[in-house]
């Protein structure tokens, strides 16, 4: 069967577009939408493509998540994975002109009582959620559909992690540019060292816990040390634009 025809289900592209771009039009909205709405949004947020890749993974959409070798493997991914959060985080701390205005993630959008819940369902959508929905989409789908774009072979039949300089090019341009223009230089290291890790280990579920280990280090971090840090005028340094 055509794969055009098979998109709404498990051997489609549903389930990789689905979780991908629910969570970005979450997203999009939440930033426009009024103050008393901005607590639902946090939920919906989480909630939604967390909901739509259990859904897809319990109905099988998913093999390339199985099989995978950890052992003392499990370690070299932890260390890929915190040297992209150093990679991340440095170069904010050491460059003032770097930062953003942003104030970032406010702790507070679900009232003074809630600032422990606020953070609970930030720590699992950025931890938990967004590395399979973005590794799903990008170095699963992306990379493998760019390599049958001009044919109707499914993608599915292009291997995991199979380098070619078209299909590598697209996804860290595409990579890159879906996030906010002051990350773009961390995000093209961060993209090129897991893209690196990515052809190395040749499967996709190193890379989810690569990238659930970044964020986490990079979450853990701003959580510890926010306001730690000083910039070159003395004044200490919010880290919440991280997040």
């Amino acid at each position: 069967m055509p794969e055009a025809h098979q998109q709404g289900g498990v051997g489609g592209w549903a389930p990789y577009w689905a979780p991908y771009f629910s969570f970005i039009l979450i997203v999009m909205f939440s930033g426009r939408v009024a103050a008393p709405l901005t607590a639902i949004f946090l939920v919906l947020r989480v909630a939604v493509p967390l909901g739509l890749f259990v859904y897809y993974a319990l109905r099988g959409a998913y093999p390339e998540l199985r099989g995978a070798r950890f052992g003392v493997w499990a370690l070299a991914d932890l260390a890929v994975g915190l040297a992209g959060a150093a990679l991340w985080i440095a170069p904010f701390l050491v460059w003032d002109e770097l930062r953003p205005d942003t104030r970032g993630f406010d702790t507070g959008r679900l009232g003074p009582d809630g600032v422990w819940l606020a953070l609970t369902l930030r720590a699992i959508g950025y931890v938990c959620v967004t590395p399979f929905i973005e590794e799903l989409f990008m170095r699963s789908w992306l990379v493998r559909y760019v390599e049958v774009a001009q044919s109707k072979r499914s993608f599915r039949n292009v291997p995991i992690a199979r380098f070619s300089w078209m299909s590598f090019l697209v996804v860290v341009v595409f990579f890159v540019t879906t996030h906010q223009f002051w990350e773009y230089g961390v995000m093209l290291g961060w993209t090129l060292l897991t893209m690196a890790w990515f052809y190395y280990r040749k499967h996709l579920a190193p890379i989810v816990l690569v990238h659930a280990v970044t964020n986490g280090a990079i979450f853990a971090f701003v959580v510890a040390f926010d306001r730690v840090f000083h910039d070159a005028s003395g004044s200490p340094i919010s880290l919440w634009f991280f997040l």
